[in-house]
């Protein structure tokens, strides 16, 4: 399968989520490349939109490949897998950490300009990415979500690899993506745009679902 670009993939993957319509879900982009898709599922599902901001750990050196996840609230996910076939050292490990934690940080306050997180207790969450490669992150934003106890929590992508799918089903309720090719290297080469998304397109687009009305609750 072949997405024309994030705004085309949002929108699929918004009719197979149509059976949530009803159960006034909250819609959680990654940032930033899953806002857009969010983006299109919050607008055709009348829902409301926010991020979730987790941080991929990248390998030093190699930083296309993680090692592992932070999120909001102090969540950390580490693929000892990874790890354990590394040359790098634990102190190499934790300053990449550190850069990560402080850009976690940075994002979340600009983009909700001061605004505290939705809550999402008692709700129907639905984290979504533009892709999954290894799981890592979306399984840190999962973790997150899950920390507030929400009533449902369901993570939705346009494409991943089968163990990733089978990775993100031990921490949601429900996954649902849309194609699931065994020969796997990167999610850019399954959209024919997958230009990189600006924090301000991010900014925008929560703008845009604002004034809307999609607004998460205590936000004015």
């Amino acid at each position: 399968m072949l997405f024309a670009d994030r705004e085309d993939a949002g929108q699929q993957l918004a009719e197979a989520l149509r059976h949530l319509e009803r159960e006034n879900p909250v819609v959680l982009g990654l940032p930033r490349g899953g806002v857009p898709v969010a983006f299109q599922v919050a607008r055709m599902l009348g829902a409301q939109l926010d991020v979730i901001v987790v941080r991929k750990l990248g390998v030093p050196h190699h930083e296309e490949v993680a090692f592992g996840a932070i999120g909001e609230g102090g969540v950390r996910v580490i693929n000892e897998d990874v790890v354990s076939h590394l040359w790098a050292g634990k102190q190499d490990l934790a300053a990449v950490e550190r850069v990560e934690a402080t850009e976690l940080v940075r994002r979340a306050q600009a983009y909700r300009a001061g605004r505290p997180r939705t809550q999402l207790e008692g709700r129907t969450v639905i984290v979504v990415d533009d892709g999954v490669a290894t799981g890592a992150t979306a399984e840190a934003a999962c973790q997150v979500v899950r920390a507030q106890n929400p009533a449902r929590l369901l993570a939705a992508v346009p494409v991943a690899p089968p163990d990733a799918v089978a990775r993100l089903r031990q921490c949601a309720d429900e996954v649902v993506c849309l194609s699931t090719p065994r020969l796997f290297f990167a999610v850019g080469e399954w959209y024919r745009d997958f230009s990189q998304t600006s924090d301000e397109e991010v900014v925008s687009l929560l703008a845009q679902a604002r004034y809307t009305g999609h607004v998460p609750p205590g936000s004015d």
